[in-house]
């Protein structure tokens, strides 16, 4: 790898003080609902009407349409309709009331998110068939009368209603376009404005899902490069500011977001790789039994979590037993931030060390092209499969996956990364992603690979 490459990537995050995130048709469709009179609106309506597929939906393969369709839906009935509106009505009505089971992905609020959206489109359509709600409403109605949220729900403001004791930072709502549009209503000035206008200004109209995220992607770029042997400077700007970001209640991923034990285990790997370490005694609060939840009342436990923690604690007998129990049987981990067993299991693999189930498994699921992906072969997908592979040994099968990963990787060009990673809904951290392949490829030239390629 060349150090150019490096030294621009590190550069770019030291100059972008909002992180380098892909557009959200759900949050731009909330923005489009909540704030008409913001500058871009024609953009965003353009962005959501450009992004349809074919089949009437928005978003994601399989479940993880459903959220940025409802959202897409409901901003375009609002705008007066319009052939797109019709198609992706359609494309609801056949999805919920089919009769058929509904799946949900395992993102952030949807159990909130799919009640609230189902409801306000129902009002929109009026009179005749409605469409039938695959979650029960009672929990979202409740959190709407109740007279506080809890800090964690704060980033979707847009579905329960601002409350009093929600408190922006420097006028974000838990770094979320919608919530802060939320927070604002009709109180057009202020940081809250000047937020929503740099924002849409920077991604041209429509929004991402959350940002600024620069401690999140600042201390997962560190992390990859770092630990797959790539050697640059020390940022000393960027330490700086994962110490700045530390709480009595740990890092969260961005400003006005609660801390939670994944941001703060990645920070503290972080500092920690690079000489300035920080106490792991702030992970404590997150323990519970033999895991670690990332926030109170967690609906779902995280392996890539609890791995990232393992990774800073070092040993924990008990941590590493829950995570081996977490391993599926065909050899793979799967998670809650993310579409892809392969960042789980590369992360599972990283903090136990060496799986021979996750090494069959990752042999066994490469495409025809060199390529791994859950839905189809994707740049980062195959980085993080090519790094499995490279932890494990080494062996003529291995060798040649990887070697056939790596032309993936490299024939990629400035091709688009599909969205893989959970918040509201799915979206792209494009730093983080970039430098997950520089890891693998420079893992794989610094390894036996190369001696064996060469000895052919």
């Amino acid at each position: 790898m060349r150090n150019t490459e490096v030294t621009a990537l590190l550069a770019s995050m030291v100059a972008d003080p909002w992180g380098s995130v892909s557009p959200s048709v759900y949050e731009t469709a909330r923005l489009i609902t909540l704030a008409p009179w913001l500058e871009g609106h024609r953009r965003r309506i353009r962005f959501i009407v450009d992004s349809q597929h074919p089949n009437g939906r928005w978003g994601g393969p399989a479940e993880y349409g459903l959220v940025p369709t409802l959202s897409a839906v409901e901003a375009l009935l609002r705008q007066g309709g319009g052939d797109a509106a019709d198609r992706g009505l359609r494309a609801l009505f056949h999805w919920l009331n089919s009769g058929h089971p509904i799946t949900l992905p395992d993102t952030v609020a949807v159990e909130l998110i799919v009640p609230a959206l189902v409801e306000d489109i129902n009002a929109l359509i009026g009179a005749g068939p409605k469409l039938r709600p695959p979650v029960d409403p009672c929990h979202l109605h409740r959190l709407r009368a109740a007279p506080s949220l809890p800090a964690k729900l704060w980033h979707s403001l847009e579905v329960l209603g601002t409350r009093p004791d929600v408190l922006p930072v420097r006028g974000v709502v838990a770094c979320s376009p919608a919530a802060t549009a939320t927070w604002l209503g009709e109180r057009r000035h202020g940081p809250g404005l000047r937020y929503l206008r740099t924002i849409q200004s920077s991604w041209q109209g429509p929004v991402p899902v959350g940002v600024p995220v620069t401690l999140f992607e600042r201390a997962w770029v560190l992390i990859a490069l770092h630990s797959a042997g790539v050697r640059f400077p020390t940022p000393h700007r960027l330490i700086a500011g994962l110490h700045g970001a530390f709480s009595h209640g740990g890092a969260p991923g961005g400003p006005g977001l609660p801390p939670d034990a994944d941001d703060t285990a990645t920070a503290l790997h972080a500092l920690s790789l690079f000489g300035s370490p920080r106490s792991t005694d702030v992970l404590r609060q997150y323990r519970v039994g033999a895991h670690f939840a990332c926030y109170p009342d967690e609906r779902t436990p995280s392996t890539s979590t609890n791995a990232h923690v393992l990774q800073v604690l070092g040993t924990d007998p008990e941590l590493a037993g829950w995570l081996r129990d977490c391993q599926e049987p065909d050899g793979s981990w799967t998670d809650k931030w993310h579409a892809s067993p392969y960042y789980a299991t590369a992360c599972c693999v990283t903090a136990l060390g060496w799986s021979e189930r996750a090494v069959d498994w990752v042999l066994g699921t490469q495409h025809a092209d060199g390529s791994w992906g859950r839905w189809g072969g994707t740049y980062e997908e195959t980085a993080y499969a090519v790094q499995i592979l490279l932890r494990a040994r080494t062996s003529r099968p291995v060798w040649r996956a990887v070697e056939r990963g790596c032309a993936f990787l490299r024939a990629w060009g400035d091709r688009e990364h599909p969205p893989l990673w959970h918040d509201k809904d799915l979206y792209t951290p494009l730093r983080v992603v970039r430098a997950e392949g520089m890891a693998a490829l420079h893992l794989a030239r610094s390894s036996s690979v190369a001696a064996y390629a060469g000895a052919r």
